[in-house]
């Protein structure tokens, strides 16, 4: 039910003395005759409160946070922290809560695990609190109930404080006049719990309404407070009743649920029982052909010795072959590395020409670039006097390529030289002109020789290359060809065919003679 709508906090005083825990007497309006009895009964009842439930004892901790919250709690405590307090958090939130009643209440001067249990009786609490529970209060299965003691001690102070409130509607000389028999308050509490239970069958949890049209009609009676401590321990039994056919229609649908899956099952049984049976007789037949196979096996195995024995090839024989091989593929393997260093040699030669190459042609470039700015290039510009400035280079015509060059520069330096004398001495003119005649003539016959040995040497040269290049290759080419064909025509490799399938059916006939 809702929480009661008590005001501030108010200290206890003593300007009106109406004992509340104390027995009353009993009058024509009382509840004395139910079966909780007065607050004093000793009467063992059957626990109506679902404290195994989790969300009732959760909701049983707010509520107790909510109090220690609201009336000034020294430590703080949250929801997580009161879910397994320790024996001296109980102690002290017990003793704050009893010290509402009775302010100058103290718990240190006597034994906690006898006093606490002593003081819910006294107060008529209708269940027994042991003395062993004290040492355990945070035990998950003692917790449940300890709390639930603390949330009917919160129960009882509100009804307390409302009672020191509103004293004169509490008076039993009004209360004992108004009714007869107890009629009026039994119709009203009927009234009051079908009202609430039809309500909380339509999933609502708020009874605030209910609690206020109760208050009004009850609050001139004592019976307000027997009704108020009734339900707090009764209705968790509708909870139950409810929560034990929501448990039966859960079962129900599980239970329905596990016969579609139980009959898929058989049938999924009946499938593989199926499935088996054919399984078995694909396997009588496999079994049946592999004992035909062992049979021809065996029979197979019977020629292999007989070839075994025969055989021509002595083991010495084949120790000889195989050394043979060994040094074949070493001298492979030597010429292959011999083959690999020459190739790299050439390739190192060949970079270094690319790179000469390539900074001559660059060299060239500028000097036809200067030339031609300088007009001597071609023959017929203004400054070439007739003469051709330009270089042609051809690095595949050998190392006379540049040779024409270097004729013609010397020439060049000779006449200029021959010119210098002619205009310094004009007798020695023609005695140089002749000398020069003789000296061309001369020149002549011996560049016609150096070209003609020159370009005999490079034929020679580049036939030799050609030769030797063919000669390795063809070398190459035969080593190869005779090598595959040493490894193709190997005498062994029958003899080792055999002698592998022969010992691949013999493991196989020892496996299934196993």
């Amino acid at each position: 039910f809702g929480k009661q709508s008590v005001g501030k906090h108010v200290p206890v005083t003593s300007e009106r003395k109406t004992s509340f825990f104390g027995r009353r007497t009993s009058g024509p309006g009382s509840l004395r005759n139910s079966q909780y009895g007065a607050f004093g009964t000793t009467e063992k009842i059957k626990e109506p409160r679902p404290l195994h439930d989790k969300t009732f004892i959760q909701q049983c901790i707010r509520q107790l946070s909510d109090f220690l919250t609201t009336y000034g709690y020294g430590p703080i405590v949250t929801v997580k922290s009161l879910q397994t307090p320790s024996v001296k958090d109980f102690v002290k939130i017990f003793s704050f809560i009893y010290e509402q009643f009775c302010p100058s209440y103290d718990l240190s001067g006597s034994k906690f695990e006898e006093e606490i249990p002593r003081i819910f009786k006294d107060l008529g609490y209708p269940f027994a609190l042991s003395k062993s529970s004290m040492y355990t209060v945070g035990a998950p299965h003692m917790w449940p109930q300890i709390v639930a003691a603390l949330v009917w001690l919160i129960d009882c102070y509100k009804l307390f404080t409302y009672m020191k409130e509103k004293p004169q509607s509490f008076d039993e000389e009004q209360i004992l006049g108004e009714t007869v028999d107890g009629i009026l308050h039994n119709k009203l509490f009927l009234d009051y719990s079908i009202k609430c239970y039809d309500h909380f069958m339509k999933g609502k949890d708020s009874f605030e309404e209910f609690d206020a049209e109760i208050d009004s009609k009850l609050s001139d009676s004592d019976v307000f407070i027997s009704l108020i401590l009734i339900n707090r321990l009764q209705f968790p039994s509708f909870c139950m009743k409810k929560d034990r056919l929501e448990q039966l229609r859960s079962l129900k649908s599980s239970l329905q649920a596990d016969g579609k899956q139980y009959e898929a099952y058989i049938a999924s049984l009946e499938s593989l029982s199926s499935s088996l049976i054919q399984n078995t007789k694909s396997i009588t037949e496999e079994q049946e052909a592999a004992a035909m196979e062992i049979e021809a096996l065996k029979q197979e195995n019977s020629r292999l010795v007989v070839i075994c024995d025969n055989q021509k090839y002595s083991t010495a024989d084949i120790e000889k072959l195989n050394s043979e091989i060994e040094e074949m593929k070493q001298t492979v393997n030597k010429l292959s590395k011999e083959l690999e260093v020459e190739q790299r040699q050439l390739w190192n030669e060949e970079l270094k020409y690319a790179r000469g190459k390539e900074a001559i042609e660059t060299e060239l470039t500028e000097y036809h670039k200067l030339a031609r700015k300088l007009k001597l290039i071609p023959t017929s510009a203004e400054n070439s006097g007739d003469i051709d400035f330009e270089i042609t280079f051809n690095p595949d015509a050998g190392p006379n390529c540049l040779f024409k060059y270097r004729t013609q520069i010397r020439m060049e330096g000779q006449f200029f030289n021959i010119n210098n004398a002619i205009f310094s001495s004009p007798s020695l003119f023609w005695y140089l002109l002749l000398r020069y005649q003789v000296v061309m003539q001369t020149t002549s016959e011996e560049k016609r020789k150096m070209d003609k040995n020159v370009q005999y040497l490079l034929e020679l040269i580049f036939t030799h290359l050609e030769t030797v290049e063919k000669y390795l290759t063809e070398q190459n080419i035969k080593i190869d060809r005779e090598f595959n064909e040493f490894i193709s025509q190997d005498p062994l490799m029958n003899l080792k065919e055999i002698l592998d399938s022969y010992k691949k059916k013999m493991s196989t006939l020892y496996t299934s003679d196993t």
